[in-house]
Formats: C-alpha cells, sequence, structure tokens
C-alpha cells in the first residue's frame, strides 16, 4: 500500500533531479496523511448524518475529508521543507573525502558536471550565501541565474569542456525574498576552472563571490562618467553660442572706432579722445580675438574644425608671421630673427592654421621676453615631416609645470608672470591645431633661460584627416577663423600686407599671453 501511494506521490510532487536527496520526509507526510483519510471517509459521513440528511451528509463529508487531507499535505511538505535548510540536504550527499578541502576557500565553491548541474557544495562562506539562495544542487544553480546570463555561464562551461583550463564570467543570481526597495539581483564573479575526470565524469570547480559592490561602483562611474560627458558638451555649446553672439557687437565696435580714429565725420576736439578711442578699438580687437580663440577650441573639441589643406611656401607664412609681430617685438625691445634652411620649399597643409600656430608661438615668446631678449623661428626639414620651432631667452617655465600647460584655460602662474594677461588658450589651440595635422607637439624649458617649443608635421599633409572622415559642418555657421577682406595694403619690409594685418600687429596681440591667445591672421 505504501508503495502504491508513494508512486502516486512521485506523479504529483516535482520531478527528482539528478543529484538532490531523497525526499523520505515528503513521501512519510503524504503516507500518514492517506492512512488517515481512509479512516476518516466512511467515518465523517457517517457521523454527520447524524444531523443531517444521508443524501447531504455524504457529499459534505467527502468533501470535508479530501480538504482536509490536501491542506494537511500541502502544510506538512511545506514544514518538512522550511524546518529542513538546505546546508543540511547538501551535507547528505556523498562527497568526495578528497574535496573537503575546497572548504577552505572563499566564497561559494560548486562542483559541476559537464551538463552545469551542482554535485556538491563547498566553501568558506558558504553558508552566508546559502541562508538567501536556493537550493543550488542539481539543476537549482543555474535556474537562480538571470536569464540573459545563463547563455555566458553554459559558453563558459563548453569552453573548459573543449580544453581550456580556466574562465571568469560574470553573472546575476536571484535574491528570493527580497524587500521593498532592495536589489532583486545578486552580482557574482565565477572563477571556473576544469578539474578534468573525476569518478569517470568531468568535473568543474566554480569558485563564486559576490561583487555586487564592484558592480555598483562600476555602473555609478559610467552614469558619471556620462554627466560628464554632457556637462563639457554643454560648455562646448554655451561657449560657441556666447562666443559668436559676442561677434557681432564687437565687430560693430571696431567699425566705429575705425571710423572715429579715421575722424571721417569730422575732427575730434583733443588728444584725449584720440586715445580714448585707440585704446576702445585695441581693447575691442583683443576681446575678438578671444572670441576667435574661443570658438576655434570649441570647433576642435566637437570634432567640426575643417582643415583646407594646400601646398603653400613656409617662407611666406614665417614671413607673414614676421610682418605681424615685428611692431610688438621692437616696442617691447626684442630681436625677432627667422632661420629657413635651403632645402625648406613647400608643405601641404591648411595655410591658416600654420599661421595662426607660428603667431600663437611667436607672441607668447615676445610677451614672455625681457628686453634685449631674442626670439627666433627656425624651419627644417626632418626626413619628411617639416619641423617649426620658436625658441626664445625668456622668463621660461619651470619643469614640473609643462605637463599641465597647453590646458584650455590653464595659465603658469607665479609672481612673475602674474601680471602678464591671456585666457590660456593660445597653447591648448595650438596643440589642436597640431594634432588635426596629424602632427606632434614638444616643449622644453628652463626658468630663466628660455623656452623651445618644436612643432613637426608631414610634409606631403599624409596626417590629416580626410574630409569624409569629419563630422560635416553645417552651412549656417559662420566661417571660423574669420577671413578678413582686404581694404589698403601697406609695405611692411618690402611686402604688401593688408591693413587689417597691420591693425593686427599693432594691436591684438598686445593681451596675448605665454599660454594665452594671440591674434588671428588672414
Amino acid at each position: 500500500m505504501a508503495s502504491r501511494v508513494d508512486d502516486v506521490a512521485r506523479l504529483w510532487l516535482p520531478r527528482q533531479v539528478a543529484g538532490e536527496p531523497e525526499a523520505s520526509r515528503e513521501f512519510a507526510v503524504i503516507r500518514a496523511v492517506a492512512a488517515t483519510a481512509l479512516v476518516a471517509f466512511p467515518t465523517v459521513p457517517l457521523a454527520l448524518s447524524v444531523v443531517l440528511p444521508v443524501s447531504l451528509a455524504l457529499p459534505v463529508g467527502a468533501a470535508s475529508v479530501g480538504a482536509a487531507a490536501l491542506i494537511a499535505t500541502v502544510g506538512g511538505i511545506a514544514y518538512q521543507r522550511g524546518r529542513t535548510p538546505a546546508a543540511v540536504e547538501i551535507r547528505e550527499m556523498p562527497i568526495d573525502n578528497g574535496a573537503r578541502h575546497y572548504d577552505c576557500f572563499a566564497g561559494l565553491v560548486t562542483i559541476h558536471d559537464i551538463r552545469g548541474s551542482v554535485t556538491s557544495v563547498h566553501g568558506r562562506d558558504a553558508e552566508s550565501y546559502l541562508a538567501w539562495m536556493r537550493n543550488p544542487c542539481g539543476r537549482g544553480f543555474i535556474e537562480q541565474i538571470h536569464v540573459s546570463d545563463r547563455i555566458l555561464f553554459l559558453q563558459a562551461i563548453d569552453t573548459l569542456r573543449q580544453g581550456n583550463r580556466q574562465a571568469t564570467i560574470d553573472i546575476r543570481l536571484e535574491h528570493p525574498n527580497v524587500f521593498a526597495g532592495g536589489e532583486q539581483f545578486v552580482h557574482m564573479r565565477c572563477e571556473m576552472t576544469a578539474l578534468g575526470e573525476v569518478d569517470g565524469e568531468f568535473a568543474i570547480l566554480v569558485q563564486s563571490r559576490d561583487v555586487s559592490e564592484e558592480a555598483r561602483l562600476r555602473a555609478e562611474a559610467i552614469y558619471k562618467t556620462g554627466l560628464a560627458e554632457s556637462a563639457n558638451d554643454a560648455k562646448t555649446r554655451f561657449l560657441a553660442a556666447v562666443s559668436h553672439e559676442l561677434r557681432t557687437p564687437l565687430n560693430a565696435i571696431l567699425g566705429f572706432s575705425d571710423i572715429l580714429s579715421g575722424e571721417y565725420f569730422g575732427k575730434l576736439e583733443n588728444d584725449r579722445q584720440r586715445e580714448y578711442v585707440s585704446l576702445i578699438n585695441q581693447s575691442g580687437a583683443h576681446l575678438l580675438s578671444v572670441v576667435n580663440t574661443m570658438l576655434d577650441m570649441s570647433k576642435i573639441e566637437a570634432g567640426r574644425y575643417e582643415l583646407m589643406p594646400e601646398p603653400f611656401r613656409v617662407a611666406d607664412a614665417v614671413s607673414a608671421c614676421e610682418a605681424m609681430l615685428g611692431l610688438q617685438a621692437r616696442e617691447k625691445g626684442v630681436q625677432l630673427t627667422s632661420r629657413i634652411m635651403r632645402n625648406v620649399a613647400e608643405v601641404n597643409a591648411d595655410q591658416r592654421a600654420i599661421q595662426q600656430i607660428l603667431i600663437n608661438l611667436v607672441g607668447n615668446a615676445i610677451k614672455f621676453t625681457d628686453r634685449g631678449g631674442l626670439v627666433t623661428i627656425d624651419a627644417e626639414i626632418a626626413g619628411s615631416n617639416l619641423n617649426l620651432i620658436v625658441s626664445d631667452t625668456g622668463i621660461g617655465i619651470a619643469e614640473n609645470k609643462l605637463s599641465s600647460l597647453g590646458q584650455p584655460f590653464v595659465q603658469i602662474q607665479n609672481d612673475y608672470t602674474r601680471k602678464y594677461e591671456g585666457t590660456g588658450l593660445g597653447l591648448s589651440l595650438v596643440k589642436g591645431l597640431v594634432a588635426l595635422h596629424g602632427g606632434e607637439f614638444n616643449i622644453r624649458s628652463r626658468p630663466g633661460e628660455g623656452t623651445v617649443i618644436t612643432v613637426t608635421i608631414a610634409l606631403d599633409g599624409s596626417g590629416i584627416v580626410g574630409i569624409d572622415e569629419q563630422e560635416p559642418v553645417e552651412q549656417t555657421m559662420v566661417e571660423f577663423p574669420p577671413r578678413l577682406k582686404e581694404r589698403t595694403r601697406v609695405k611692411t619690409n618690402g611686402k604688401s600686407f593688408p591693413e587689417a594685418s597691420r591693425r593686427d600687429a599693432e594691436g591684438m596681440n598686445g593681451g596675448a599671453g605665454h599660454d594665452g591667445s594671440q591674434a588671428k591672421t588672414a
């Protein structure tokens, strides 16, 4: 009779999984309930027939006995499962005596067969993990893994089966009975090692550790990185928008101050008025150069600065730089000279960008060189590259400050350099333009001795990123740096340049710093 009850119970209970202990106590509960029900089925209807009609007592009694038997069976099985913890069931499993040293390993250590089923459980911290896990034996471990991570786990087992010695994966295990606001899954890192044949079957050792805190920190870092990138993009857009809006009133200030300086609509009454108009013009020109530099930096950071490479003579770019900054050097008592090797001819690059690089570097050198000093521009060929070298005998820079030099809005501040104006954008713009040409930027300096800055670019323009590989620039955007319109031309050192360029040489470079912004060139 008992065997027949057990057979029926096996059909009703969940199918037994290989490796799980025999549910003998559950079968005992079912047998006890079945025996009691056999006695109660005739007794209860007979007792009810005393107070109820027989036609009503039989169905009511049978239904009451059936319901009570079902409730007692379910309650008894639940009680047995709750009273027997998973750790006790695991200890009842046959364990290889040679594997007891696995209990010294940190975390949860499980032995899996070739199908991924757990055959034994070990680990120094096994009890703390089993306190919130369901029974991991058999397929229990895999069934608790997040659905999207199960494929990863099985792929790692297949990799070990094919001959790999070890594998490491991160999975998420379901956390049952989680309270409101708690995490539904626990992040686990599984160190998997192939043990080979054990008792005739392929075995895999898996050491699992809780890495939820590491996963939380990683997610937080990704989130904050996204916020930082978003803030940087917003800053770039803000600078571009503000700089663009500043250009319109600045152009008006410069235009009307030019008219007042030229006294086209009447003479100014005294020299003080002429001086004030000149200061307005110079300050506006300097501010316009800063705005243009900020716009260029915003476009470089956003990857929207489009180079226009073309062959041009290096000597022409150096001569233009000397013409624009020669007056500033003479007024300060600094000698500006250039040395161009005979084999230096043409270079394929963006002429405007190269001139801007030279103007920024030479302007900084002049500003930070005392009276009687020397600023030199050298151009030489090194293999397939062009080296542009700007050296000075100025105040120099401490070696521990060189790493921060060239970052946007960063200036080297000390008691001597604090008096110099500048925004800290000049060298950062130079480094950005050199990078767009695929070149290199190198700086050497010693305090009190001077600074040497070397810019290296390819002669054939091979380092320049193609236009098709860059993001397209919207046609509605204003062209930066601006190409100044040519008006009357003036003679400087035997060469002819626009009057606007001469004005830049006189006014726009007056406030540049050693790493600050400098004048634009046409």
